[in-house]
C-alpha cells in the first residue's frame, strides 16, 4: 500500500485567521460608527497617510480576490458589463462593482460581516494600472465620497530624483485635500511611526519570502499569496509586525530542521504574474504531487519595500510606490527576474497570461521566449486570469504543467 504524503501546515495560520477576521470587523463597526471613518485605499497606495489621519483603511483589491477565491466573479462581472463596463476589463473591478450592484458579498460567509464598509474617502495610486482610478470613481459617484489620486510616472527604468519629487508632491496635495475637507491636521510624527511599522513589516515580510531559498523550501508561492495578506491588509500597524516576527520564526526553524513545504522537494519553479485565484488549491495540489515547489514569485515580492531610514516618510512612500515592479520598464523587469532565479536557484518558471490583466502580464511582449533563450531554461506560459474562472481550462493548464515537469525531469 502506498505511503501518503501529508502536507506539513504553517502554524501560524490559525493565528492569521483571527487576524483578518478582527480586521474586518472592526471596519464594519468604524462604518457604521459616525464617530469614525473609513478610507478606501490600492494596495499599494498612500495607506500610511491615511491611518495616521485617523482612518480605517479598506483594500477592494482583496475583495475582487476573495471573489475570485470563492468561484462568484463569473456570476457579478455581467452586472458591470451590463452598466457599460467592458468584460474584458480588470476581473478585480468587473466582479467587486458588480458585487456591489447585487448588494452580495463574500465578507458576510467567511467574516460574519454584511459587506465592504461604506467608504468617507477613496485613494488610489496608479502605479499599478490606471483601472483602479475608473473603480474607485464608480464607488465614489454611487456612495457621494470624494475620491483623490497619485499618478506616478510609469515604464521606468532608473528611478530618478526627480521621479521621487513628483510623487512627493502628489502625496503632499492629498494631505492638503483630506486636512481641507475633514477639518483634520495630519500628524508628521504619527505618519513617521506609521511608516516605520509599514517598512518593519514589509522587511520581515521580505525575510519570510527569503527563506524559501533554502532546499526545501519551507514556503511556496502557494503558501505566500495566503501570507502576504496582513503586509497589505494591516501594513503600519502592530499586528502586522507581531505576525511577521511569529511566521519568520516558524520559517527559520523550519529550515534547521530540514521541514519542506513539498516533502521530497525535486523542482524549483519561479511563477510570473497574477495568482489564479480560483485555481489556487488545485494547482498548489498538482505541483505537490509533482514534488515542485513554487519558491518564488513576483507577485509576493511586490510588498517587499526597501526599508525606512527614519527620515521623510513622505520620500520614502514616493520612493516605494514608484519603484515597484509592475511600474518598470522591460529591461528592468527582465533584469529583476534574472536576479530572482539565481537568488532561488530555480529550474524553470511559469508566466501567467491573466486575460484581463494586461499591467500584470509580462508574456505578451517576447519576454518569456527572450528569458528561455537566455537563460536555457524551459518557461512555460499558461493561459487564464486573476478572477474570472471563464477564462482558465483546467484540462489544459494541467495538462502543460505536467509536460513542463517532464522537461525539468530531462534536464536533471
Amino acid at each position: 500500500m502506498a505511503t501518503v504524503v501529508k502536507r506539513v501546515e504553517i502554524k501560524s495560520q490559525s493565528r492569521l485567521r483571527t487576524l483578518l477576521r478582527d480586521h474586518f470587523r472592526a471596519l464594519d463597526a468604524a462604518s457604521r460608527d459616525p464617530a469614525r471613518r473609513v478610507a478606501w485605499c490600492t494596495s499599494v497606495g498612500p495607506c500610511e497617510i491615511l491611518t495616521a489621519f485617523g482612518f480605517e483603511v479598506y483594500f477592494p483589491e482583496n475583495h475582487g480576490a476573495l471573489l475570485g477565491a470563492k468561484r462568484l466573479s463569473h456570476e457579478f462581472i455581467p452586472r458591470s458589463v451590463s452598466i457599460g463596463y467592458c468584460a474584458e476589463s480588470c476581473s478585480y473591478m468587473n466582479s467587486d462593482i458588480g458585487s456591489t450592484l447585487a448588494g452580495v458579498s463574500p465578507l458576510k460567509e467567511v467574516y460574519g460581516i454584511d459587506g465592504p464598509p461604506k467608504p468617507d474617502l477613496l485613494v488610489y495610486s496608479t502605479n499599478q494600472c490606471r483601472e483602479v482610478q475608473d473603480w474607485w470613481n464608480f464607488h465614489g459617484r454611487r456612495g457621494g465620497a470624494p475620491v483623490m489620486g497619485v499618478c506616478p510616472p510609469a515604464h521606468l527604468g532608473e528611478i530618478l530624483p526627480e521621479h521621487v519629487a513628483f510623487v512627493r508632491t502628489m502625496l503632499v496635495r492629498i494631505i492638503d485635500e483630506i486636512e481641507t475637507r475633514f477639518k483634520l491636521r495630519l500628524d508628521m510624527d504619527r505618519l513617521r511611526e506609521v511608516v516605520a511599522r509599514s517598512s518593519r513589516a514589509s522587511l520581515l515580510w521580505s525575510n519570510v519570502l527569503d527563506t524559501a531559498r533554502s532546499c526545501p523550501a519551507p514556503l511556496t508561492f502557494f503558501d505566500g499569496v495566503i501570507q502576504m495578506a496582513p503586509v497589505i491588509l494591516l501594513r503600519g500597524s502592530t499586528e502586522a509586525v507581531a505576525y511577521y516576527e511569529t511566521l519568520l520564526a516558524e520559517m527559520q526553524e523550519r529550515v534547521r530542521d530540514g521541514v519542506g513545504a513539498i516533502p521530497g522537494e525535486r523542482f524549483r519553479v519561479y511563477w510570473e504574474g497574477m495568482p489564479v485565484w480560483p485555481k489556487v488549491r488545485e494547482l498548489s495540489e498538482k505541483f505537490f504531487d509533482l514534488s515542485a515547489a513554487v519558491v518564488a514569485s513576483t507577485y509576493c515580492n511586490s510588498w517587499a519595500f526597501e526599508p525606512f531610514d527614519g527620515g521623510d516618510p513622505l520620500s520614502w512612500m514616493a520612493k516605494t510606490s514608484t519603484e515597484i515592479f509592475i511600474n518598470r520598464d522591460e529591461a528592468f523587469k527582465e533584469a529583476f527576474l534574472c536576479n530572482m532565479f539565481d537568488r532561488f536557484s530555480v529550474d524553470g518558471a511559469i508566466f501567467h497570461n491573466a486575460r484581463t490583466c494586461p499591467n500584470n502580464t509580462n508574456s505578451r511582449f517576447g519576454m518569456a521566449q527572450r528569458l528561455r533563450e537566455r537563460r536555457d531554461m524551459p518557461v512555460l506560459v499558461i493561459d487564464g486570469d486573476l478572477s474570472d474562472v471563464r477564462f482558465f481550462s483546467t484540462a489544459q493548464t494541467m495538462t502543460n504543467v505536467e509536460a513542463f515537469v517532464e522537461q525539468l525531469e530531462e534536464r536533471r
